[in-house]
């Protein structure tokens, strides 16, 4: 490699290790964006509904999601504190309930097998006995809870950020054209005007997506406490606004979500959890076969083993926020994938150079 390749290939590999580095101010841009998009898709239903200017079904848009806001928090945010509180004191009874059916359960088996029990299960009533035993276990959920909270960082950096990401949406909100031909900018002449379609339909996936999850999850939300209610578990505004949040963490939200309610249910009987088991089971296959495909109208197709792939992939890449960003980190690279990849590169390779490649493994095959 000549001089001017080596100093090419070294400008290459710092702008990486410095992308590498700023790899959470792009995570908390791409949510900048993604809230952008959110609201971007708001205030166009506003401007094609009234038919006014920008800024204004900007202004309206705002002061519709502050009104709603402030009734949701007012009628929603207090009762489900109270209960979420409840529910986090109930978790080491339900915890002592579990494993005494598992060591009845076992002790059945064993007697049922040989004909008696010899007492090795002792160890399961010795674990039961000492979250009995722990008095302040009960009250210490809850600052466990907080120091798990904590673990994001600093509670000034996190309203920081909070903060950041909010004003970022709101002025790529304000002018979005604006903001895209300015990094259409950064992407050569013969290129842009592909470029320009690639990002919008990146932009449509993400409303697709959003109006698609907030439609799934309050359906969610709705079924669970209509299903808990019908049950007689308790706590079922806590657990169906859990069930409704949850469910914008694919597969890894809805199993966290069933954890609560059959904990719950565990305390009264144990076929009341299986049953409540059983519900979460319906209502998320009725969430995956029935509500999203037919809210989505077919228009996001992600496989769930590239679902999961991505979740995995992005959790270990950029932590929790990783986790949370995973699926429409997913929509947009499957977006960039098919048109840029599929359609521009690999629909357009030529015959010769592809012959090339297959010569030697054909020469190596007829040998």
């Amino acid at each position: 490699m000549k001089f001017g390749q080596w100093l090419a290939l070294m400008g290459l590999v710092a702008a990486l290790l410095l992308l590498w580095s700023l790899r959470e101010a792009i995570m908390l841009l791409f949510a900048a964006v993604v809230l952008s998009m959110a609201l971007c898709t708001l205030v166009g239903a506003v401007q094609r509904r009234l038919g006014c200017g920008r800024p204004i079904a900007v202004l309206l848009s705002l002061v519709a999601i502050l009104i709603v806001m402030a009734v949701g928090t007012a009628a929603i945010v207090p009762p489900f504190l109270a209960q979420f509180s409840e529910l986090l004191q109930k978790l080491p009874e339900a915890w002592r309930e579990l494993l005494s059916l598992l060591h009845q359960g076992l002790e059945s088996i064993s007697r049922l097998i040989y004909g008696r029990s010899d007492g090795g299960l002792s160890w399961l009533q010795n674990l039961s006995g000492s979250v009995r035993s722990s008095p302040a276990l009960a009250s210490g959920v809850g600052d466990w809870t907080f120091r798990l909270v904590g673990l994001a960082g600093n509670l000034g950096t996190v309203l920081l950020k909070t903060l950041f990401v909010v004003a970022v949406a709101l002025m790529v909100s304000a002018q979005p054209t604006a903001y895209r031909e300015a990094i259409l900018l950064l992407i050569p002449s013969f290129y842009r005007r592909r470029a320009r379609q690639v990002l919008l339909q990146c932009g449509d996936a993400l409303s697709a997506w959003m109006g698609g999850v907030l439609i799934s999850s309050l359906c969610v939300g709705t079924l669970a406490a209509i299903g808990l209610s019908l049950l007689g578990v308790r706590l079922v505004a806590a657990n169906a606004v859990l069930a409704g949040v949850l469910n914008i963490i694919p597969n890894v939200g809805p199993t966290l979500s069933t954890l609560f309610p059959m904990s719950v249910a565990l305390l009264d009987s144990p076929w009341r959890a299986l049953a409540v088991l059983a519900l979460y089971v319906v209502v998320q296959n009725l969430e995956s076969y029935l509500i999203t495909p037919s809210v989505m109208h077919h228009q996001l197709r992600l496989l769930p083993g590239l679902t999961l792939s991505a979740q995995f992939i992005f959790t270990l890449l950029f932590g929790p926020l990783g986790l949370v960003l995973a699926l429409p980190l997913a929509v947009c690279l499957q977006v960039i994938l098919r048109e840029i990849v599929i359609h521009d590169i690999l629909d357009r390779w030529k015959a010769g150079p592809k012959r090339a490649l297959l010569e030697p493994i054909d020469q190596a095959i007829g040998s």
